[in-house]
């Protein structure tokens, strides 16, 4: 649960300072354009670490405090030893794979930009979902528990849709691509966890 808590804690600190500052927001952000054609490729890393808003920054940090702790659980107990770094790896990933779509369709748009922990948190909560299928999920707006994998397919279902559709100023690109990332590395550190995920939704 450490490193949970230490990325709230630092995602936290920074966006908050982020909001208050118009020059740190805007170097931390990511830009597509200055990405490429300026070489700031840290942006790939940094945008996470920043949010639209204070309430932006409270659901990613919310959703990454009730699935982390799950994720970090579950990692010790496969990866002992190296469940803190797979974690890491977990996140990071999710955070630079989840935007790398978006840089490859504006890369030459000066005016896209793009902040906040949105892709790594998906990166999280769908490995939550292979490490413990038999999870709820509870949403603010449905008053009944969610069986976590029908969460999933609802959640990609829903993200491929309007990603297709836009307009609507969300990084659905950066959720979807969040959460593959997030399946297929928790299966590529252990392939078994595929078997062991059927045997608990009794599909084998």
């Amino acid at each position: 649960m450490v490193i949970t808590y230490i990325i709230i804690f630092v995602t936290a600190v920074i966006s908050i300072f982020a909001l208050n500052n118009e020059n740190l927001f805007a170097k931390l952000k990511f830009n597509a354009y200055d990405a490429k054609h300026s070489n700031h490729w840290y942006r790939f890393f940094t945008y996470g670490f920043v949010h639209a808003g204070y309430i932006h920054l409270f659901i990613n940090m919310l959703v990454l405090y009730s699935f982390g702790v799950i994720v970090e659980t579950y990692f010790k107990f496969y990866f002992p030893g190296k469940a803190s770094f797979y974690y890491m790896l977990l996140y990071t990933g999710g955070l630079i794979l989840a935007i790398i779509p978006s840089f490859g369709k504006h890369k030459n748009d000066v005016f896209y930009n793009a902040v906040g922990a949105s892709g790594a948190v998906a990166a999280v909560v769908f490995a939550s979902i292979i490490l413990y299928p038999t999870g709820k999920i509870f949403l603010f707006f449905i008053p009944i528990p969610i069986p976590a994998p029908i969460f999933g397919i609802f959640y990609v279902a829903y993200e491929y849709y309007m990603a297709k559709r836009g307009g609507d100023n969300i990084g659905h690109d950066a959720h979807l691509w969040g959460a593959i990332f997030g399946v297929v590395f928790t299966l590529a550190l252990k392939p078994g966890l595929a078997l062991i995920f059927l045997q608990q939704l009794g599909l084998n």
